[in-house]
């Protein structure tokens, strides 16, 4: 169930960031694919999503990440949200 919302997700960010689904599951370190993949997280953890099922996801994508690399994200997200609140528009159309 949680599995059909991540690929959603997936779709969405990858549309909007301008970037192919195999590049934001590669070890590319690049700003837009590194906010691409916060944003993924942050979504998911909106749904709500625990960090071991985006852990999970990510791997079976071809992507390893550490939960605290998740839990990075998603803060680093939510403190862009309270600063810019065209992250907030951004937010609200991907949902």
């Amino acid at each position: 169930m949680k599995k059909d919302i991540f690929d959603d997700y997936v779709t969405k960010v990858t549309g909007h960031y301008d970037i192919p689904k195999d590049r934001l599951f590669a070890k590319d370190k690049s700003r837009e694919v590194v906010d691409a993949r916060h944003m993924l997280y942050y979504l998911c953890k909106e749904r709500p999503m625990s960090p071991t099922y985006i852990k999970q996801y990510m791997a079976d994508n071809g992507y390893e990440i550490a939960l605290s690399s998740i839990t990075h994200g998603v803060k680093r997200i939510e403190k862009e949200a309270t600063n810019d609140p065209d992250y907030i528009t951004l937010i609200s159309k991907l949902k």
